[in-house]
């Protein structure tokens, strides 16, 4: 069996880049206002991993942190993008597949807090959708 590649991913500008092994446990899309607030967007694409499997590559001095030292939102200081969410109290990371510069294996497969989504926006594919998180 052969091991697990790395990805890259990067902010807009460039200034921050990373790297992630490409093992995500699970992907999922998002939906809750607050990933909405923090992307700007509908909902927010995302894949989890073991925090160990992420490093910082370039521009470590250059993220702004929004939230608690083990749960939290890291952006680009620079333009603002939003590339990664640590979780779990620190055991996880949500890394946000619009980041990416390499493509992943792993695809979203459902849909989460939908019951918080949008007005504006449908949802037209076939995942499951999840009221709030995925039932264990």
């Amino acid at each position: 069996m052969t091991a697990p590649s790395t990805l890259r991913g990067k902010c807009l500008c460039g200034t921050v880049q990373y790297e992630v092994t490409d093992a995500f446990t699970y992907a999922l899309n998002c939906h809750c206002s607050n990933c909405r607030r923090a992307t700007g967007s509908a909902f927010k694409p995302f894949a989890g991993i073991a925090r160990t499997a992420l490093t910082v590559t370039h521009g470590r001095d250059r993220l702004l942190v929004y939230g608690s030292e083990t749960n939290h939102d890291a952006h680009c200081v620079r333009c603002g993008s939003m590339l990664y969410s640590l979780v779990r109290d620190a055991a996880y990371v949500h890394v946000t597949l619009g980041t990416l510069t390499d493509p992943p294996t792993i695809r979203p497969s459902a849909h989460i807090f939908v019951g918080s989504k949008a007005p504006w926006f449908a949802i037209t594919d076939d995942l499951p959708q999840y009221e709030g998180h995925v039932p264990a």
